[in-house]
């Protein structure tokens, strides 16, 4: 070759592109047969007899085969389940626990955490600062979203997920990565049931309704896929309209604010008038029904006395015309002091006697406060 007299071709003598080429005068590597050798003149040593018989090889078969068997046991951590593998096609799950499979390579264990709630945030990311600690940095391209009336809202919010009881080969083999698969169709999910609502129920009381949506259609959503996953929670930790509009945004939800705290202080009002004229309406009435039962009943007794001195009148009507004369007379000056005069007598005075029944009473006697004269 060209370099082949210059003395190691273009990098210099006894190098290549990449440093120094092997030394000459470095420590050779030990020979194989020398180390089998030894070897088995340490195995020797060992076995009785110092013979490398029949019998040694059986132990040696015997050890190798036990510590084959033993390889089959395996722990299962109390957060994760254990999933046994035989020639790599899924064969049973085990519980956590020491547990035990068929040695290594007729069956294998998986044992993926399983028992252990996850937590995923769309829309923000949690940053380590040397000087400020833990802080919550935005992310724009996950978290702003269009509404059903083609308005902008910034949406953070968490997902809780574990894996599916009863689905970890699902989950093991179904998907190739679970919390990338759970993030994008969580941020799927949250945008399809903003796209189907209005921004001010989003701003103020759907929050609820917009975390069960998501939570169901990201469960049917995994399910399609077989992914094994279940979905626990999905929390809404902000929605607000973006920065640029934030505070106009804010004046309106006050101004509704105040607006629903004067509708409930009148519905309060009108609350408390309207049983207390329906009172008085009850009172009222009440009092009307007992006015006309009581004018009704005197009318009736009226009626029925006045019959029945008709009926009297019709049999003696000259006898209950003067009784009915003397009773009213009686009536009218039954209380005053009387002088009777009978204009009827002729020549006389007129001044009918009687005798003052009123004067006949012993008066009593008032005593005098000063000296008699």
């Amino acid at each position: 070759m060209p370099w082949s007299n210059q003395g190691g071709g273009p990098w210099g003598s006894g190098k290549g592109p990449w440093g120094s080429g092997p030394q000459s005068s470095g420590p050779t590597p030990p020979d194989l047969e020398e180390l089998l050798r030894r070897s088995q003149d340490k195995l020797r040593t060992v076995l009785p007899g110092g013979s490398f018989g029949g019998r040694g090889f059986a132990l040696i078969a015997l050890a190798v085969l036990a510590l084959w068997g033993f390889s089959g046991f395996f722990r299962v951590e109390p957060d994760e389940l254990g999933v046994v593998l035989r020639f790599g096609k899924y064969v049973r799950d085990v519980q956590p626990g020491l547990n035990y499979h068929l040695p290594y390579p007729i069956e294998s264990a998986l044992t993926p955490k399983a028992l252990r709630v996850n937590k995923i945030d769309v829309g923000m990311r949690l940053v380590e600062d040397i000087r400020r600690g833990t802080t919550m940095r935005d992310v724009p391209e996950e978290s702003l979203m269009l509404t059903g009336d083609e308005n902008i809202v910034d949406v953070d919010f968490s997902v809780f997920w574990l894996v599916k009881p009863g689905g970890v080969s699902d989950y093991l083999f179904n998907i190739q990565n679970p919390e990338g698969t759970v993030k994008a169709v969580a941020e799927s999910a949250m945008r399809e049931v903003i796209g189907r609502s209005q921004i001010q129920p989003i701003l103020t009381g759907a929050r609820q309704t917009i975390e069960g949506g998501v939570q169901d259609l990201m469960q049917r959503t995994l399910d399609h896929y077989g992914a094994g996953v279940q979905i626990t929670q999905v929390q809404l930790q902000k929605v607000d309209p973006p920065a640029q509009v934030i505070d106009a945004f804010r004046d309106v939800q006050a101004a509704r604010i105040d607006a629903e705290r004067a509708q409930n202080e009148a519905q309060t009002y009108a609350n408390r008038v309207v049983p207390e004229a329906r009172g008085r309406v009850a009172q009222i009435t009440q009092a009307a029904e007992a006015y006309r039962e009581q004018t009704v009943a005197e009318a009736t007794g009226q009626a029925s006395r006045f019959l029945k001195i008709y009926d009297q009148y019709k049999n003696a009507p000259e006898v209950t015309r003067q009784r009915m004369y003397l009773e009213t007379m009686e009536r009218l000056f039954g209380g005053t002091d009387k002088i009777i005069v009978d204009s009827s007598k002729a020549g006389g005075t007129g001044v009918v006697p009687y005798l003052p029944l009123n004067e006949l009473r012993p008066q009593t006697q008032t005593p005098q406060t000063g000296g008699s004269k």
